[in-house]
């Protein structure tokens, strides 16, 4: 988070990294943790023009078995004046939760002949025991640009899990979705 503060002009981009950090009351530390543990942090500015969105997803890896578990989520989105506040915290909600279902679950399955992961029972998602706790923080700035919502969420919410898992067993993955079968191999 220091870093990337350190490094930017943008106030709307500082403002969102600020929120989500203070809001997830963020810790910088030296080096991972890798008690299997983990906090991520993540921003991004949708398609550079768009929702500025900065993520802190905490998590829990089982090195035995390789498992991610989302425990939380903090999220904090600007997009200029607050105009459905409910429409935008849902926007940034359910995107993370798609998102993170990418990330560690969806995946298309092939044979040598077909696909095989040929409808919803053999299509691997995330479900709703594995949604963790999301807090959203939506800020509200009046008199700036009215910017879209979209999927911006969609970018960091990769990254701030990855980060997470780096900084719960010190292992970068960088292949979704991050299986428990890609964990291990990672671990070795």
């Amino acid at each position: 988070v220091a870093f990337r503060l350190s490094y930017l002009t943008d106030e709307r981009a500082r403002a969102v990294i600020e929120a989500a950090a203070e809001r997830a009351n963020w810790q910088p530390r030296a080096r991972p943790a890798g008690d299997g543990h983990g906090r991520g942090f993540a921003f991004a500015q949708y398609k550079n023009r768009q929702v500025y969105v900065a993520a802190v997803v905490d998590v829990t890896v089982d090195r035995a078995s390789g498992r991610i578990k989302l425990e939380r989520a903090t999220l904090a989105a600007e997009a200029g004046q607050l105009v459905n506040a409910d429409g935008m915290s849902s926007q940034i909600e359910g995107g993370f939760i798609q998102s993170a279902s990418w990330t560690l679950r969806e995946e298309v399955t092939f044979s040598r002949e077909a696909i095989t992961s040929t409808d919803w029972g053999r299509y691997p998602i995330l479900r709703l025991r594995d949604a963790p706790v999301i807090e959203t923080v939506l800020l509200n700035r009046p008199g700036l640009p009215i910017l879209g919502v979209g999927e911006g969420v969609m970018g960091p919410a990769p990254a701030a899990i990855a980060n997470a898992v780096f900084d719960a067993v010190g292992v970068r993955l960088r292949r979704i979705p991050f299986t428990p079968e890609r964990v291990r191999a990672a671990m070795g």
